[in-house]
């Protein structure tokens, strides 16, 4: 039994740590004022790009950089569509998701054709570290991640204290998020500072993305995020927009989608569709009201124009 409960603590981490980065930079862009539910598009065009990079260069590093520049250029078009031009950020964020999956699912087919060169990318494989991954229960989880893991624990905890609500940088996000106007009235660069923090969710989601096609299972397939981008978004509103309130709902939703392939060792006869859908019944109690409810920032959505 024990052995179970390492496989699940240790999935259901591995499950969260996609979930763990691309809400990282969703949870500062929403404190900015925007939401991007783009974030399933950004995540899908990073392991494509990720995949495509590793498979034209043999070098999963490449792959890497590959995702990060092809992130960087699909928030950069969903910041020009909802800070410079001021477009529905509700419409434009599922537009781009729509357009991803379409984009991918083509460019797949034309790269790796029926899939048999896309079988065996190249990739991250576990880095143990000596003594710490024998620990019971959480060391699997914690300390036999890839180097892609290992990063994204280092990415997200950088993040929660360089721009943290007791930081400079993070009180200026958070007075973006909530009254834009009166923030650039006191000087702060309210389009640049959307800019940036739409440009960081697009560099950590396509980071999540390449880690699912190159640290999980090497390779890249049609939908490949399954959903995961919308979780990360849901996972800041059942944070309350707070770092480690956010952090906990994604090891929950982690833990919901683990629990699909744990089920059986654990003596939980339950229907497959039911533990496929057990994180998205997670999310929808999360922002349903019943974990307590919060307030959004108020400029949540809301454009920014200058003198309005």
């Amino acid at each position: 039994m024990s052995a179970v409960v390492d496989e699940l603590a240790s999935g259901g981490v591995r499950m969260a740590l996609p979930l763990l980065l691309a809400s990282s930079g969703e949870l500062l862009s929403e404190r900015a004022g925007v939401l991007n539910l783009s974030v399933e598009g950004m995540m899908l065009t990073g392991a494509f790009a990720g995949a495509a990079g590793a498979h034209a260069s043999g070098s999963a590093g490449v792959g890497v950089l590959t995702a990060l520049a092809a992130g960087l250029l699909f928030a950069a078009l969903q910041a020009l569509l909802s800070v410079t031009l001021r477009a529905d950020q509700i419409v434009t964020g599922i537009t781009a998701n729509a357009l991803a999956l379409g984009a991918t699912t083509y460019g797949s087919r034309l790269l790796f054709g029926d899939g048999s060169r896309n079988s065996a990318l190249p990739g991250f494989d576990p880095l143990p570290v000596p003594g710490l991954h024998a620990i019971p229960v959480m060391g699997p989880a914690l300390f036999e991640q890839t180097l892609l893991g290992y990063a994204a624990f280092a990415i997200t905890a950088l993040l929660a204290l360089t721009l943290s609500r007791r930081t400079t940088w993070g009180l200026a996000v958070d007075a973006v998020g909530e009254d834009a106007l009166t923030a650039d009235r006191c000087g702060l660069p309210v389009r640049p500072i959307r800019y940036a923090v739409i440009l960081l969710t697009g560099a950590t989601s396509a980071l999540a993305g390449a880690h699912l096609a190159l640290s999980e299972v090497h390779a890249f397939s049609d939908n490949i995020t399954g959903g995961i981008g919308y979780l990360a978004v849901v996972a800041v509103i059942a944070g309350r927009w707070r770092a480690w309130p956010t952090l906990l709902a994604c090891l929950v939703f982690g833990l919901a989608q683990s629990l699909q392939f744990a089920a059986p060792a654990l003596g939980l006869h339950l229907s497959a569709p039911l533990l496929v859908t057990l994180p998205y019944v997670f999310a929808l109690l999360a922002v349903s009201g019943l974990v307590g409810r919060s307030r959004a920032p108020k400029g949540l959505t809301v454009p920014f124009l200058r003198g309005s």
